[in-house]
């Protein structure tokens, strides 16, 4: 659903005091909109890309305000691959950059950075980066930052599969005794709490292949707004909606 965007009222202000003091636990985003943001500007795509990176800081420093403790973001899906190989370069590139040029300012901010997906696709030099980023925010606790790098869901839920399937034949687990709890630690997000809410930029509504077990519970929120403009208010009003929101997990109201 889109944000709502109407006029302050008292209620609105309660919801805003209620989400500032009851924050979502952790806010997962499919940043879609750079290639439509670019185009709307007479920009190149990599220009789309470039804003969309500055949004990501925007939207790391509002998170630490707002009091969250753990942000996921969709930065590049497994299906990104097939995308031109002039735009695929452009992407590894920016990543590279982000690697190189952010991750000490991150880190200085109490940010720990981990990485979800098929690191294995990416050039040697961006896997080391991946890695040392990851060494060297280990430490931080202030706000977890997870970007989803050739990742996607379905592939996560097989790799786990073949993992279980695999100890199963050595006789190291009987297939019995699997369950979720169990399953959900042979996934990558296994030291993650599950997204409390999942939002979508550009006005798609679909997951398109994220965190499709981890989702099974989250609050969805698709908003208007291509992913280079999103900003604090965005991410205040998605606050304030999931804080408007009444959560059973399938239980029945009391």
């Amino acid at each position: 659903m889109p944000a709502r965007t109407e006029a302050a009222s008292p209620a609105g202000e309660v919801a805003e005091r209620a989400a500032a003091d009851t924050p979502p636990c952790h806010v997962a985003i499919i940043m879609d909109g750079n290639g439509r943001w670019a185009a709307a500007h007479g920009l190149p795509r990599v220009a789309g890309h470039r804003a969309g990176a500055q949004a990501v800081r925007r939207t790391v420093e509002t998170a630490i305000r707002h009091g969250v403790s753990w942000i996921t973001l969709y930065a590049f899906s497994s299906e990104n691959w097939r995308r031109p190989a002039g735009e695929v370069l452009d992407l590894t590139g920016l990543l590279r950059h982000y690697l190189r040029n952010e991750v000490r300012e991150l880190k200085g901010e109490g940010v720990r950075l981990r990485f979800i997906g098929d690191r294995d696709r990416f050039e040697p030099d961006i896997v080391a980066d991946l890695a040392h980023a990851e060494a060297d925010t280990a430490g931080n606790s202030r706000l977890n930052l997870t970007l989803a790098l050739s990742y996607g869901g379905r592939a996560e839920i097989a790799a786990a599969a073949r993992t279980a399937a695999r100890a199963a034949l050595q006789g190291r687990l009987d297939p019995e005794t699997i369950d979720e709890a169990s399953f959900s630690g042979l996934l990558s997000t296994a030291a993650m709490p599950d997204p409390d809410l999942i939002i979508r930029t550009s006005g798609e509504q679909r997951l398109s292949n994220f965190l499709l077990w981890q989702s099974a519970y989250a609050e969805l929120l698709f908003l208007d707004v291509l992913w280079p403009d999103f900003g604090p208010a965005h991410f205040a009003e998605a606050m304030a909606e999931y804080a408007r929101r009444e959560r059973r997990f399938g239980a029945r109201p009391a």
